[in-house]
């Protein structure tokens, strides 16, 4: 349970500065935080709400949505909700916004694979999946519907949603979208530890 727990919060601690590298590449952002920055520009920033802020907010918010779907969070999933977000803000407090394109790049690539490695450790450690996660399989388990279209349904309706509100779509959205599967794929068996 203790390697669970630090692998855990490793995970989680990796995948809200993998935010803040894709936000501060300034090149388009993975689908929920498309989202989380359209609700940021439009409704907080305006009243000074941060965007790790917005980022947990977000995540409490689609966790009414597990109510009618009676999925159970685990220890995992609150901690995602809580500690995502606030190192996410940390991140963009200490990376700068002034770049040149070529760190930029850099900082994409670095916080897309970041991503993916996070993603592995904290889905491995089996202590419960963050809300979109659990929103996905959920909306599964009550449909029967296929896993891959109804991920794809919620990604394209964040991206829509977020867009709309003002948040960044562009060539790092269509790299993050790319990537993102194939590099769970890799890091996932690697960190996943078997009861």
């Amino acid at each position: 349970m203790t390697r669970r727990l630090i692998q855990l919060f490793i995970g989680i601690f990796l995948y809200g500065l993998s935010i803040a590298l894709i936000v501060r590449a300034d090149l388009g952002l993975d689908p929920w935080d498309v989202l989380n920055q359209g609700v940021f520009e439009r409704l907080a920033k305006p009243s000074g709400v941060s965007f790790g802020l917005v980022v947990n907010l977000i995540g409490m918010a689609v966790l009414l949505l597990w109510i009618p779907l009676r999925q159970k969070p685990g220890i995992g999933t609150v901690a995602n909700v809580l500690v995502i977000g606030t190192v996410a803000n940390f991140g963009l407090d200490w990376i700068s916004s002034d770049l040149g394109l070529p760190l930029r790049a850099g900082l994409l690539i670095a916080g897309i694979v970041l991503n993916g490695v996070a993603s592995g450790a904290y889905i491995g450690a089996g202590l419960g999946p963050g809300p979109r996660d659990g929103l996905m399989t959920g909306i599964v388990a009550r449909t029967g519907w296929p896993v891959k279209w109804v991920r794809t349904a919620i990604e394209l309706t964040v991206i829509a949603v977020g867009w709309l509100l003002g948040g960044s779509v562009g060539l790092g959205t269509v790299l993050y979208a790319l990537t993102i599967g194939p590099l769970v794929h890799v890091f996932l068996p690697l960190f996943t530890i078997r009861r």
